[in-house]
């Protein structure tokens, strides 16, 4: 089974500075001349970490990553003034477009899923492959799986508990009600909700990894976790900020590249459902007989990259990312 590349660290880190008040965080290491890949983070609302360098071979590519606006390191942390799905993709273009790369692999999950594909039909130009981890299409009924009913359905006795949160006249606006707790101007109302969204979403993402304890949340850093919810809260809020169903409906202008889609058979935050779509919707489409779609479920992952079997699933495909990419230059 395959494990993470060594450890390494960047030969460039830099920020983007954009017109509208937001300092994007980004780096690069591995290869300098290499295969460009740009990873894309989950959330909306996490960050980028030093083990994210690690999915790719470093002697074969030039490894991007960024915190996405508000994210970890971008500055103002939790800021959600001029903070959109476009301006995600216009921040990816503009850091493409900074390095003076031509055409950029996509490496996405979860969330990160969701602007690869909408960067590929918005871009795609500047794209030589795609691979997709844990693919959350940002539709209505992905959200009501995780936030109202579906999951819950699985773990009754934690969404009790998330329940309890909430007054009896507020359980059918619990969104609009977790936004307002968490963008209150009293911070304990803030880190009440934030707790109360964590606890139950990381439940939820951690149950595959067979925990010897019951999952808890970090302690030390509250400004941290109310700014990542804040950023969740910020984009469910808004669906997304697309179409309920814009990325199958744009599907056929992905282009002429390799996709890889992986797929966790246990993932019960975001469905294989959603992968299985995408490949179907890209072999189906017009472009067919162009676009190359391998769709793998892997039978023993769950919702994160960094399971065992995950990391041996994604690690393949990067290796072969890099063999198809490299040979057809």
């Amino acid at each position: 089974m395959r494990t993470l590349y060594p450890e390494l660290e960047p030969f460039f880190k830099d920020t983007l500075e954009s017109k509208d008040g937001h300092s994007i965080y980004f780096e690069q290491s591995g290869n300098k001349t290499g295969l460009p890949v740009i990873f894309l983070h989950g959330g909306p609302g996490s960050g980028c970490n030093e083990n994210h360098r690690r999915y790719f071979n470093p002697d074969i590519y030039r490894i991007i990553i960024f915190d996405q606006r508000g994210c970890n390191r971008s500055k103002p942390n939790g800021c959600v003034e001029n903070n959109s799905t476009q301006d995600l993709l216009e921040d990816v273009e503009s850091i493409r477009t900074r390095l003076n790369i031509e055409k950029l692999v996509l490496f996405g999950g979860s969330w990160g899923a969701t602007l690869a594909l909408l960067y590929a039909e918005q871009y795609p130009q500047h794209v030589s492959g795609i691979i997709l981890r844990g693919t959350f299409l940002a539709r209505q009924c992905d959200f009501e799986w995780f936030a109202h009913d579906g999951v819950s359905r699985i773990f009754p006795d934690y969404w009790q508990e998330y329940l309890a949160n909430f007054d009896e006249d507020e359980m059918h606006e619990r969104l609009r009600v977790l936004h307002s707790r968490v963008f209150s101007d009293k911070k304990e109302i803030q880190l009440e909700a934030a707790k109360a969204w964590s606890l139950w979403a990381g439940r939820v993402v951690t149950h595959n990894l067979g925990l010897q304890e019951e999952y808890a949340l970090e302690e030390g850093n509250d400004e941290k976790l109310i700014n990542e919810v804040k950023i969740e809260m910020h984009y469910a809020r808004n669906r997304y900020f697309i179409e309920d169903n814009q990325i199958l409906d744009n599907i056929s202008t992905i282009p002429d590249v390799p996709v890889t889609v992986i797929h966790g058979r246990k993932d019960l935050t975001c469905l294989p459902e959603s992968s299985w779509s995408v490949h179907q919707a890209l072999v189906k489409s017009e472009m067919a007989k162009l676009v190359n779609s391998n769709l793998h479920i892997v039978a023993n992952a769950g919702h994160l990259a960094s399971e065992p079997a995950m990391i041996d699933a994604l690690i393949t495909a990067t290796d072969q990312m890099a063999d198809t990419c490299c040979h057809s230059e």
